[in-house]
């Protein structure tokens, strides 16, 4: 968004012949963007740089140290959070530039406490990683060369020193749990909380510019910001678009504003008057009734149409500002309102006025060095979340709000965001000069991101409600109050009186997890904000069978749960070597930030599974990885489904559950996580798995008390008449035993019910020789026209357990159709959990991980770069169940 310089565009075009005005060059931009010189506090490290970039990712690119993920390096590299570092580029300014009114020095993005120097001359200073700056600059630019340097503190050190400034009283916690080989006090710092440590991550504690640089020269105003919001109203059953422009004026100045939505045939002009100095005007469109508005949908439940805004400015017979932007139009409500049959509140989505039920997951950040998030990799990213039947992403908050790229992507797949301010698992300050870089943080971000129809709600902090209610930090009752009061005037006083008075059009939460009404009528940290009669849910547990739905709390609506598992050996390859290739070696205790996360993956694989004793070890390390993958798929599988079937039963109160977002989407390095997706892309057994648990006709079933149910569950807009087909298995035969189909029934859209309902004793004795440990059950959904939804399975026993399970010897064929490659697999038995992998070959396969009831089957295989049926046919293995025993 620039002023205009030229009329270039038709719009733009248009609206001077409209207007009888002519373009006049007000505004020019210089790049700072590009080659810079790096070098640390006492001169021994000198090195060129790209900008953006940040220091660890110039030191490996000039080969200074190694990948900062190989092996240990996190540990090894910490000197380099310890050390202060200077970025300094050289440029020259043109002639025009320098003879503007005002010259500013813009930063997207510093990371994060640095001071500016230009031509020696101090020119501002930053501490939040999250704000955008803007310095002036004009008087200080020469002729000739200019030399701009921006010399940043060690954020490590810098938390430090302001939390032994904070001596009234402590604010938790002080440093992360030893596991995590992470820094302290991370808490005292606006930057990436996670860059500190996680239970998911390494610490990297990040310095440099990680998003843009430039010069903006200007003689009347510039544009910094425009947001579109669209704004409906009931009463008049008429949208308007609510615009903000926000300038920096040089003087007082007047003029017209033109809005125009042409398809809509939707333009008004504004008088405008923009005082001196940085201002913000809002202007109402309202669209032409007789136009019929195309509503933005998420995922799976419609299109995501959107508008061409074009905004015009002028003044005494020139176009002063000339751009456009894309409109979507979507209402959002979060339903809060009594239930029937339960003491609590529900908390559900209705967008454009209907209830959605959410799924997917929790996105953290995509690597520990922002600009190594490229355009592919957030597409890739984005796109395997849609391909998953994903429709929504909690954008967590302990990592940073996301570039524009990745919330214009979610705008354009429909996937809608959850969005986190960034507060996590802590305690924090509260005095003035905290709150106030809070303050423009959120600000900034607010204005920076309400246009974008994806983002459904804004969310204070995540888990510090749950932190102080349920005591994490072992706070003294005494001084309860204390935090209490900091709580509420940094995410109530301070966050969300900022966001209520910038954003309108979607709701508010404190925290998530919350109780949300609740925990506001009880001062906004609730006795128990894990309470399944409200709000939102965060649930886990490593030590119960995460195959019993008993296990699993009946909430209202489930943000976070899951379990950890290995990525796959191609994956860590690279990040490792031989002798790291043990699960008891020194690499992989490192590599597992999550206290005792090894022991528990192998403890809950051993409820239902043999695990590996291949005497080979490097077959037995593998196949460990590999068991733990269908160990995380199996136990999320449980939990959604259990969610999903509760979406329209209330039962002592609880239910109607509404969401169901898995911790976690993405990788953020080579490491043992609760992702679906493995660093660099690669799908998890997990992730195949949400491809059919996220479908949205989906059949469910489970046992209570030796009755079998199945439920049939729907997200479509339309009625059904379905029926159960059930076939029973015989684990040593591929033809079923026998069949069972249930009477039809019709299922609303937007709801579960039991289609399906028998006592498994006699299911199997009519079947002649099947038992529990001998059978197994395979079943779908049907009406008139023939299978709806992916076939789904049950286990009568613990696979363990099972009788009659043979080593399939799968073998498999490669083909190649024009660009459709294919794998048709072979089997001589029953085979679960069939997991082809063809190493470190970028791509997916259409189906992974499924139980192979037939003697053939065939996948397809989009790769993600040119691939031969050779190559794929070379990198191919194939693993069942079976084959690790």
């Amino acid at each position: 968004m620039t002023l205009c310089e030229n009329c270039n565009c038709v719009s733009g075009f248009l609206l001077c012949l409209l207007f009888g005005v002519l373009p006049r060059v007000y505004s020019e931009t210089l790049s700072l963007n590009g080659k810079w010189s790096l070098s640390n506090s006492n001169g021994s490290v000198s090195l060129p740089a790209e900008v953006p970039g940040c220091v660890h990712s110039t030191l490996q690119k000039q080969g200074y140290i190694q990948d900062p993920y190989f092996r240990f390096n996190d540990v090894s590299y910490r000197w380099i959070a310890f050390d202060n570092w200077n970025y300094t580029t050289t440029f020259t300014v043109s002639t025009q530039l320098r003879s503007k009114q005002k010259v500013l020095l813009v930063f997207d993005g510093v990371d994060t406490i640095a001071s500016i120097w230009l031509n020696g001359i101090g020119v501002g200073e930053t501490d939040n990683m999250f704000q955008r700056y803007a310095f002036s600059v004009r008087d200080v630019l020469k002729d000739g060369d200019n030399v701009l340097k921006v010399s940043f503190l060690s954020p490590v050190l810098y938390a430090s020193d302001q939390r032994r400034a904070h001596s009234a009283y402590r604010v938790p916690p002080d440093c992360p749990p030893d596991v995590q080989h992470g820094e302290c006090h991370v808490n005292f710092i606006r930057k990436a909380q996670s860059s500190f440590s996680w239970d998911w991550g390494p610490s990297f504690p990040t310095m440099g510019l990680w998003r843009g640089v430039r010069l903006e020269a200007f003689d009347v105003l510039q544009l910094v910001l425009l947001s579109s919001v669209p704004l409906y109203s009931v009463s008049s059953s008429q949208w308007r678009v609510h615009v903000e422009l926000h300038v920096d004026a040089l003087q007082t100045t007047n003029g017209t504003i033109s809005l125009s939505v042409p398809e809509l045939e939707s333009e008004q002009i504004f008088q405008m008057q923009f005082l001196r100095g940085s201002t913000k005007k809002s202007f109402d469109l309202h669209v032409n009734t007789s136009s019929e508005v195309k509503l933005w949908w998420p995922n799976g439940h419609g299109e995501q149409p959107s508008y061409l805004l074009t905004v015009g400015g002028f003044q005494d017979g020139f176009t002063i500002l000339n751009t456009e932007t894309k409109v979507y139009f979507r209402t959002v409500e979060l339903v809060q309102e009594p239930v029937v049959g339960s003491p609590g509140l529900s908390f559900y989505f209705r967008i454009n006025g209907k209830s959605i039920f959410l799924k997917g997951s929790n996105w953290i950040p995509a690597h520990s060095f922002q600009d190594r998030v490229t355009p592919d990799i957030l597409r890739n990213l984005l796109q395997s979340a849609v391909e998953a039947n994903m429709n929504a992403l909690r954008v967590w908050g302990g990592g940073v709000y996301e570039q524009d790229l990745f919330y214009s992507l979610c705008d354009e797949m429909g996937i809608m965001v959850w969005q986190d301010f960034m507060f996590a698992c802590a305690m924090y300050p509260t005095d003035e000069d905290f709150l106030q870089t809070v303050r423009e943080e959120v600000l900034h971000q607010v204005q920076r991101l309400k246009s974008h129809p994806s983002i459904i709600i804004w969310s204070g902090n995540n888990e510090n409600e749950a932190a102080l209610a349920t005591n994490w930090f072992d706070i003294p009752e005494a001084e309860k109050p204390t935090y209490l009061t900091d709580y509420v005037k940094l995410y109530v006083d301070n966050i969300r009186g900022i966001v209520q008075e910038e954003d309108q059009s979607r709701p508010f939460l404190v925290s998530s997890p919350t109780n949300g009404f609740e925990s506001e009528q009880e001062g906004f940290v609730a006795k128990n904000p894990y309470d399944a009669h409200y709000g939102d849910t965060h649930f886990y547990t490593y030590t119960e069978d995460c195959l019993d739905w008993r296990t699993f709390p009946r909430t209202r609506f489930a943000s976070e749960y899951g379990y950890q598992s290995w990525p796959s050996f191609s994956t860590l390859q690279p990040v490792s070597i031989e002798e790291d290739w043990s699960y008891n070696s020194p690499f992989f205790e490192h590599r597992q930030h999550h206290d005792s996360g090894n022991q528990q993956m192998l403890l809950q694989a051993s409820l239902h599974f043999n695990l590996p004793k291949a005497t080979d070890p490097h077959r037995r390390f593998t196949d460990t990885l590999y068991i733990t993958q269908v160990m995380q798929a199996q136990c999320v599988k449980a939990q959604t489904e259990f969610y999903r079937r509760s979406r329209s039963e209330i039962l002592e109160g609880k239910g109607g559950t509404m969401g169901a977002l898995y911790w976690q989407l993405n990788d953020v390095w080579q490491a043992p996580s609760w992702s679906s997706i493995e660093f660099g892309g690669k799908w998890k057994m997990l992730h195949y798995f949400a491809q059919s648990f996220f479908s949205a006709l989906l059949p469910v079933s489970f046992e209570d008390e030796g009755m079998l149910f199945i439920y049939a569950v729907s997200d479509l807009s339309h009625d059904l008449k379905l029926s159960a087909v059930v076939s029973v298995y015989d684990w040593s035969a591929l033809d079923p035993v026998c069949t069972r189909r249930s009477d039809s029934l019709l299922i609303p859209g937007g709801s579960a019910a039991a289609i399906f309902k028998q006592r498994v004793d006699p299911l199997l004795g009519g079947c002649g020789r099947c038992s529990r440990l001998t059978c197994l059950l395979a079943f779908h959904l049907e009406d008139s026209s023939g299978q709806r939804g992916p076939t789904n399975h049950h286990f009568l026993s613990s696979p363990k357990d099972a009788q009659g399970l043979q080593r399939p010897n799968i073998t498999a064929s490669v083909q190649a159709d024009k660009s459709l490659l294919t794998v048709t697999l072979h089997s001589s038995a029953v085979a679960p959990f069939v997991w082809l992998d063809v190493g470190n070959i970028p791509g997916r396969f259409s189906s992974n991980g499924f139980l192979m009831l037939s003697a053939n089957t065939t996948v397809s295989f989009n790769a993600w770069r040119p691939t031969s049926a050779a190559e794929l046919s070379k990198a191919l293995t194939i693993t069942s169940l079976a084959d690790v025993y």
